[in-house]
């Protein structure tokens, strides 16, 4: 049975090149699982998937073990870490974002995370640049309405939070490999045809890539809309992708061989769909984007993930100290604050 929350990726057996047979067979259960269950009709399945499965994983391991050591976030760090300063606005926006981050909370009131000294994960943000006109001083002149560009981001969230790195290292795999299965089902969507019951399959595959999103696969919305991945009942949503896939049964199977050619096509090219950039910035403390690096505006790296249907995002993994986690919101307070 499909297992919408289950890794492929285990302790010991993730390492680039090194696959056992079984990471595999479930690396190529979980790519028809996740985008249609019939491809186990079309014959050879299984032989025409296996190289692009194994490109695939080879990809995914080497993507996540290239991310940097863990970023330690907590109040003390802010003011010295250039990269902090960059992703928040200030310290109190950095704790309010994670207060207020439901996967980390959901995962705070697990017996692991009761229990952790600390916690993992991946933070993702969007990156924003807008062009401003603002004030410069240009040799010992003070000037105004100079043209700059101010860097900032936002939507910040959390994913993947374990107690351990390399086990938020394998989720990420794991994140990395179903967002590959996501693409594929974008295309499925867009199959055009002239059979009459094409439009209810269409429907159908767009529906189940929602409830794949809904349940966190990948690293955020993907043009499809926006998705509390966080506040999704998981069993629901497991119940609701067996309910789609028992609808796409009963339809006719004159699609299989397109899909499994795009889904061959998708892992085969995985670097295309998901690639990793690695990108230098300087930026100073009001956020303006300067040209050269400078005490004032040190160089930071980024992590940028960007996939074949143009969505990007920076992503970096952090730290957090159990005692610089902040609270999580009293909404009962807020609101009797803003009622008055």
């Amino acid at each position: 049975m499909f297992k919408l929350f289950q890794s492929i990726f285990r302790p010991g057996a993730d390492k680039l090149g090194t696959y056992p047979e079984d990471l595999i067979a479930r690396a190529i259960g979980r790519a028809i699982d996740g985008t249609d269950p019939r491809l186990r009709a079309v014959s050879g399945h299984k032989k025409r998937l296996r190289p692009a499965v194994i490109h695939a994983i080879d990809h995914v391991v080497e993507l996540v073990d290239k991310l940097p050591p863990p970023l330690v976030m907590n109040r003390r760090n802010y003011g010295a870490d250039a990269e902090l300063r960059a992703y928040f606005a200030s310290a109190d926006h950095m704790n309010e974002v994670l207060s207020r981050d439901a996967e980390l909370r959901q995962w705070q009131k697990t017996h692991d995370g009761l229990v952790a000294e600390r916690v993992l994960g991946l933070l993702i943000m969007e990156p924003r640049e807008r062009n401003v006109l603002g004030m410069a001083i240009e040799g010992d002149q003070l000037r105004h309405d100079v043209a700059q560009v101010t860097v900032g981001f936002n939507k910040h969230r959390v994913v993947d939070p374990t107690a351990v790195e390399d086990d938020t290292r394998r989720l990420l795999k794991r994140r990395a490999f179903d967002h590959l299965l996501t693409l594929a089902l974008v295309r499925f969507a867009d199959i055009q045809g002239e059979r009459a019951d094409l439009e209810q399959e269409r429907g159908l595959m767009r529906g189940k890539l929602a409830a794949l999103r809904a349940g966190g696969w990948g690293f955020g919305d993907d043009g499809g809309g926006e998705t509390d991945e966080a506040s999704a009942d998981p069993r629901a949503l497991q119940q609701r992708i067996r309910e789609i896939d028992a609808q796409l049964g009963a339809l006719g199977t004159g699609l299989l061989e397109s899909h499994l050619d795009i889904l061959v096509d998708v892992l085969a090219r995985a670097e295309e769909n998901l690639r990793a950039e690695r990108v230098t910035l300087c930026v100073d403390r009001q956020g303006v984007k300067q040209a050269q690096a400078s005490e004032m505006a040190p160089e930071i790296t980024l992590a940028t993930l960007h996939n074949s249907v143009g969505r990007s995002v920076v992503v970096r993994l952090i730290r957090i100290e159990r005692a610089d986690l902040p609270p999580p919101p009293d909404f009962l307070r807020e609101a009797q604050r803003f009622l008055g």
